[in-house]
């Protein structure tokens, strides 16, 4: 069976705990704990894309990397798509503060960094107004800051061309998983193949596989043969948004990307 993703109602607590991501590169935050609020509508066991900050007029777009995702306990953890990041939040009503959160340390492209600023700027100021309408979420500043978020879903297994990143392949292979034939199809980079697949309980059992014969350069080669170690075995799997991760009982792992 497919996995299905499971939906919950949280509070507000968490809502508000992308606002530390905002601190520049290298910087980390701390401050209040968190308290509940019942909100109306699902926030947690949802990963909500940031699609906008706006600041004194200017709206600045974030990259698609960038995301919230909230559970009941208040924690939340997301990327901004540069610098990841971690921690809880406080709030009175369905207005929020946010503290005790921590950033990774990786450096930013310009454009990166503007909106990082932005973001630390917008929320530094006090509490927020959390928003949830639909399937977007809306986080205000007092001054009339903003930023936008929008709910995302993973990427399903089935029906989705999969292109691999690791091993490198040069972007050439990739895989199609069919739910209704019991089948994966697709590249390995060089050679085509073609297996029967069976996916239960966060699990694929590959058959043996068929493939063709061509012979490429060293390179590839030597990424169809770690591929090829995914097959006639079981593996774990797990998507984030459009990431697939696959991991072998032999602890070959393989990541890929859903193409758009």
């Amino acid at each position: 069976m497919y996995r299905q993703k499971h939906q919950q109602r949280m509070t507000l607590t968490a809502v508000a705990v992308l606002v530390p991501l905002a601190a520049a590169c290298g910087s980390e935050r701390a401050g209040a704990g968190s308290g509940s609020a019942e909100v109306d509508r699902p926030v947690t066991g949802i990963r909500w894309s940031v699609d906008s900050v706006t600041v004194d007029g200017t709206t600045h777009r974030a990259p698609d990397s960038a995301h919230l995702t909230l559970d009941d306990s208040g924690r939340a953890e997301g990327s901004y798509g540069c610098n990841r990041f971690r921690g809880r939040a406080s709030f009175d009503g369905d207005r929020i503060r946010f503290g005790d959160t921590t950033t990774t340390f990786k450096l930013c492209s310009q454009q990166l960094m503007d909106l990082e600023h932005a973001l630390h700027r917008t929320f530094g100021g006090g509490a927020l107004k959390a928003d949830v309408n639909d399937d977007r979420l809306t986080l205000t500043t007092g001054d009339g800051g903003t930023v936008r978020l929008s709910r995302t879903e993973d990427a399903p297994l089935a029906g989705t061309k999969w292109t691999v990143t690791t091993p490198a392949t040069d972007g050439r292979a990739h895989l199609t998983f069919d739910r209704t034939g019991g089948t994966v199809s697709g590249s390995l980079g060089c050679n085509d193949v073609n297996a029967d697949a069976t996916v239960r309980d966060g699990r694929i059992t590959l058959g043996t596989p068929s493939t063709t014969r061509v012979m490429c350069e060293d390179s590839l080669m030597d990424g169809e043969k770690a591929l090829t170690k995914l097959f006639d075995g079981t593996l774990t799997y797990s998507i984030d948004h459009r990431t697939l991760t696959l991991t072998s009982e032999n602890g070959t792992e393989v990541r890929a990307v859903a193409e758009r």
